[in-house]
């Protein structure tokens, strides 16, 4: 069983940090990332913007010290469903610009490829669910982000996945991090501190379930059951869990060493 670290004090300046949070689905926040991101940047860190039940975006990230865009049912390039995903886009365009940690989960993965020059698509191979196994590439093993991930569990973790949109292409000076057998591009890098993960570190138990819950039909078009999706879940939980923990830390990381350097 994996033993979780202590929860290192959060310093002077981490607790000084702001981490703009773009929440596209209620059921869709910070999940398992939160309490490791409060706890080594300070109670106060998370700024929850909601912007689909009328929360306002900033028009830049001046009173902010990172970003993470969260995922959600619509294409990131449904501006018309979503019409906040242009600001959101600019956000993580200025993020990349200037060096800001930033972090995009699925919906946020595609936007930031799309933000930066590169291509998200409707994927070609079906609807990727569950809990799937994805390889670290080699580039992984000394990365901010992921190397802890690699150093923890190896070149193959457990993931939770919810997608059928991809990314096609990615951006110019993009570096590979991670990559599937359903879908290639999982994981990659812009700069220092900008990522994007095609699946979801931050969800919790009780919100996958409501996502098979509520997704039921798609889940049945795809060929499946809730029920055929559960036992593996359940079975990766002690993954699941350490993802999440790797991730949450390692970018919290690099956040407080960002705003300590301002």
């Amino acid at each position: 069983m994996t033993t979780l670290s202590t929860p290192t004090p959060p310093s002077d300046a981490a607790t000084a940090a702001r981490v703009l949070v773009v929440v596209h689905e209620d059921d869709s926040g910070l999940g398992r990332l939160d309490p490791y991101l409060r706890e080594r940047l300070g109670p106060a860190c998370v700024d929850d913007r909601h912007p689909g039940s009328g929360d306002d975006l900033p028009a830049d990230l001046s009173g902010h010290d990172a970003i993470v865009v969260l995922g959600g049912v619509m294409a990131a390039w449904e501006d018309d469903v979503a019409p906040w995903l242009p600001g959101t886009r600019a956000l993580l365009a200025e993020a990349v610009d200037r060096g800001v940690p930033t972090l995009g989960i699925c919906l946020g993965f595609q936007l930031l490829a799309m933000a930066t020059g590169g291509r998200a698509e409707r994927g070609t191979h079906g609807l990727e669910i569950g809990y799937v196994e994805v390889d670290l590439l080699p580039a992984a093993a000394d990365d901010a982000l992921l190397g802890a991930v690699h150093a923890e569990a190896g070149p193959r973790i457990g993931v939770a996945h919810w997608h059928q949109d991809t990314v096609t292409e990615l951006p110019p000076g993009a570096v590979p991090l991670a990559t599937g057998q359903r879908y290639a591009r999982q994981a990659f890098r812009l700069g220092e501190r900008a990522w994007g993960v095609q699946y979801h570190p931050e969800v919790t138990a009780a919100d996958y379930e409501s996502w098979l819950v509520g997704g039921h039909g798609t889940v049945v078009g795809a060929g499946l059951h809730p029920d055929d999706l559960r036992p593996a879940l359940a079975a990766g939980e002690e993954s699941l869990a350490r993802v999440a923990r790797t991730h949450a830390v390692a970018f919290a990381d690099v956040v407080a060493a960002y705003v300590a350097r301002r």
